[in-house]
């Protein structure tokens, strides 16, 4: 990026805070100067500014014409450590995370608010047993119980000896297998445990401003309350609070009800209030990510004790094995009692917005998961009990449970299809995608996506035990997945053939339009020489940036069709109780081999899809460059908090938007300058967030430049409740100004579509041109670049609406000498944030 361009001579000091996009950005490009220095931060996520400014407080006369300078980088929130590439693995829980943030906005259905985050937390539950049960399918069933117990399959495989059933050792117990394999499994949900614990203290911990009254100064009250403002718009859905914790709000109605009936419509909000995304406690998860951790974990390792039990206590009973039968039927109480907990400590409470909500339920959070740790433990000494004479065979007991997962995912996606339809119906926007189905949608992609993630672990196993046949379809198989797998792995081809007319139309679709264009184009530019070569690569460029705007019918056809192909899959599955290509035997010869044909290329297509995330993962650890493209996609889908899946990737805004609000707050106070915060792409969002958790006072004295956003085209559109048009109309009417820049050839970005109120103009201007002019002229002899969504800043456009912005805000404060108001608070606020470098 260019260095930043000089500001009109008043106003006095003034800082410009630039925040970058996806893909990340180094300071010294930011900032035009390869001599930076890093005023405060560490190396996640820092503010820089060049050599030459960071002492610019200490000499202001040198900055009377022109703002200092600061970058706000935060890439590596998102792409830091090659261990972030282990967060591939993590994509179906983070697309789960976003069904919940899809919600249409509401006013007066609370009820409805709290049965939708309820069904996503539901959903994202069974992503959690899906996973578990595929690392169990494999450990525990393919080869622990299968190939051990074949001798054709042990023999070929050394490293299987010891487990072998015709070897007759110590381990050769089909009980002990199970016990041995279980480690595997329960390795992994403590794995996933970990990182969560890890991600939490890192990310949760971090607690934004909240000690401040409205003019901004230090307020020891409201630091004591947790909270920095109150009476905020709510229309997001809040935790149900405990009236043992809180006998103040001990009321009939969960706080969650009471504080959605009351908020204001967001529509029409009052010019003091905000909507959630400025709530004390929105950027702050803490409390409710422990809990959901502890209900996930005490989940999975149920889910491990139940795959080892099962088969142990079905042979107790058929050997009338009267004292090892009773043992057995005692674990599986004891796991049906705490699936039960565990499902109502997901259910009970969602989240919490109004305050920071600083407490820990050390208890739940502790005993959860220790109590199912020992209940695993128990597990696998009750199967690992001598039981001579018990042998394995054929698949292992416990398989249905693919299916009942199958059939409960669709039911939840149905339930919340039906939640989100009835809240759209209350408050219908055109501009919202699928008609408020979006969440359901991204839902049921996050389903397919755990399905193919485990079922295509499953049959790549499968294969490389079983040897060349597809598996289950050789005569002598040895080793087979369950049949629901393999069902659903045929339906691939089948839902890609289904694709296929819907990526013609838009290929189709997109090359009229961008013929359509090139007069529109010719116009633009008031070119009386019009090179078709030139007016058809620009239109092309407009054309194609416009797909972005077809993204909600594509993935409702790709989310419509899985739900389908998915139900078909359960229903032939069970019907036949065989593969596809041997359930079709008999049948017309064309059937025949289009089902044995789709059985094959699915298990491939299956395997090749988990192969690709692995590789994709070793590769994005080893290479920045690659890792930079994966943290591309976490820059949209983790910037929301973790409400409804814990083993998430983290959500960086919760350490980027406190990060950014300390810094306006603290450099506002200190100085009493104008401030204009400029974001880019995704930084933009960032921005928004940041400016809606400021004092009043602060946010009168800040201005908001945003280009290349996505607010309105991506935020807008599948997250109404959060960035539709009345929380962005309020979020307009809470700061002095904000201009928003676009192009027509951009993808990503495009207006807010806020419009004018009072004496504030409208937010959007005119699309700008992009390449700047049409051909070559003396200014620009050489032909200028299409841009898209990169290099806004190149554009003098740029420079011209920062110096409007500023000529907008009130003129600088007197500045605030040591000691003033704010006190030893202020003091401590501000260091490391007058400009001196801290390393």
């Amino acid at each position: 990026m260019p260095p930043a361009t000089p500001a009109p001579k008043s106003g006095g000091a003034a800082l410009e805070l630039l925040v970058h996009g996806v893909g990340g950005a180094t300071p010294q490009d930011m900032l035009g100067d390869p001599r930076t220095v890093r005023v405060t931060g560490d190396a996640t996520a820092a503010v820089h500014r060049r050599a030459d400014d960071a002492e610019a407080e200490a000499h202001p006369e040198r900055y009377a014409e022109r703002p200092v300078p600061e970058a706000y980088v935060w890439s590596n929130l998102t792409s830091g450590n090659g261990a972030r590439a282990l967060w591939l693995l993590l994509l179906p829980f983070m697309v789960a995370n976003l069904a919940h943030w899809m919600r249409p906005p509401a006013k007066g259905h609370p009820r409805l608010v709290r049965a939708y985050g309820v069904l996503v937390r539901l959903v994202a539950l069974t992503l959690t047993v899906l996973l578990t049960a595929a690392a169990c399918e494999v450990a525990l069933d393919l080869t622990a119980w299968q190939c051990a117990g074949s001798a054709v399959c042990a023999e070929d495989r050394s490293w299987l000896g010891f487990l072998s059933a015709e070897r007759g050792g110590w381990w050769s117990q089909p009980g002990r297998r199970l016990a041995l394999a279980a480690v595997i499994p329960a390795a992994l949900v403590g794995l996933l445990w970990y990182l969560s614990n890890r991600t939490w203290s890192a990310y949760e911990a971090q607690r934004p401003p909240t000690g401040y009254d409205e003019d901004g100064f230090a307020d020891p009250a409201a630091e004591a309350r947790g909270e920095a403002e109150t009476g905020w718009a709510e229309p997001g859905e809040t935790e149900r609070e405990s009236t043992r914790a809180e006998p103040e709000n001990a009321r009939a109605e969960p706080e969650s009800i009471r504080a959605e009936a009351d908020a204001p419509d967001a529509e029409n909000l009052a010019p003091d209030m905000r909507p959630a995304l400025g709530r004390p406690g929105f950027w702050f998860g803490r409390r409710l990510v422990a809990r959901l951790r502890a209900a996930h974990t005490a989940a999975g390792f149920l889910t491990v004790a139940a795959a080892v039990t099962g088969a142990a206590a079905r042979h107790d009973r058929e050997a009338s094995g009267a004292l090892l039968d009773a043992l057995g039927r005692s674990l599986q109480t004891a796991y049906v009692v705490l699936a039960a907990v565990v499902l109502w400590v997901v259910c009970r409470r969602g989240r919490s917005e109004k305050r920071l909500d600083l407490r820990l339920e050390r208890a739940l959070v502790s005993w959860l998961p220790c109590t199912s740790l020992l209940l695993l433990a128990l597990a696998v000494l009750h199967a690992g009990w001598s039981r001579p004479g018990w042998r394995s065979g054929g698949t292992l007991p416990g398989n249905a449970t693919f299916g009942v997962l199958t059939l409960a995912q669709g039911g939840l996606v149905v339930a919340l299809a039906a939640v989100a339809l009835l809240l759209h119906r209350r408050r219908h926007d055109p501009r919202t995608a699928l008609h408020g189905l979006g969440g359901p949608a991204v839902a049921m992609l996050a389903c397919a996506l755990g399905g193919v993630m485990s079922g295509g672990v499953a049959q790549r196993v499968a294969d490389w035990l079983d040897g060349p046949p597809t598996p289950g379809m050789g005569a002598g198989s040895t080793v087979a997945p369950p049949v629901l797998l393999s069902w659903q792995a045929s339906v691939i081809p089948v839902l890609l053939l289904l694709l296929l007319a819907p990526a013609v139309l838009l290929v189709v679709r997109t090359a009229r339009a961008a013929r359509r264009l090139g007069p529109v184009v010719e116009a633009d530019y008031g070119t009386q020489d019009p090179d078709p070569v030139r007016t058809g690569r620009i239109a092309a460029t407009r054309a194609t940036a416009s797909l972005t705007d077809a993204a909600p019918a594509l993935v409702g056809t790709v989310s419509g069709a899985t739900l389908l192909l998915g139900a078909g899959s359960v229903a032939g599955a069970w019907a036949s109780g065989n593969v596809p290509g041997r359930a079709f035997d008999g049948a017309h010869p064309a059937l025949a081999s289009a089902a044995a044909t789709a059985q094959a290329l699915g298990s491939w297509m299956i395997g090749f899809g988990f192969l690709l995330f692995v590789t994709w993962g070793r590769r994005a650890y080893k290479d920045a460059s690659a890792r930079r493209t994966i943290g591309i996609l976490w820059d949209v889908g983790t910037f929301w908090p973790r409400a409804a899946h814990p083993f998430a990737p983290p959500c960086y805004a919760e350490r980027a938007v406190p990060d950014l609000t300390w810094r306006m707050s603290s450099w506002t106070r200190h100085t009493g300058g104008r401030l204009v915060i400029s974001g880019h792409s995704q930084g933009s969002v960032l921005a928004a967030a940041a400016v809606w958790q400021l004092p009043p006072a602060t946010r009168r004295r800040v201005a908001l430049l945003t280009y290349g956003s996505p607010l309105e085209r991506l935020y807008g559109r599948w997250f109404p409740a959060y960035f539709g048009p009345g929380p962005l109309r309020a979020l307009y009417g809470t700061i002095h100004c904000w201009s928003n820049l676009y192009r027509a050839t951009d993808p990503i970005g495009g207006p807010v579509r806020v419009p004018a109120s009072g004496e504030k103009p409208a937010v959007d201007g005119a699309a700008l041109l992009d390449p700047v002019v049409y051909g070559r002229t003396p200014e620009h002899p050489l032909p200028e670049p299409i841009l898209g969504h990169s290099d806004y800043q190149a554009d003098p456009a740029f420079a011209a609406e920062r110096s409007v912005l500023l000529d907008r805000l009130p003129p600088a404060l007197p500045r605030q000498r040591d000691g003033d108001a704010g006190g030893g608070a202020n003091q401590q606020a501000d260091q490391g944030s007058s400009g001196r470098s801290s390393g």
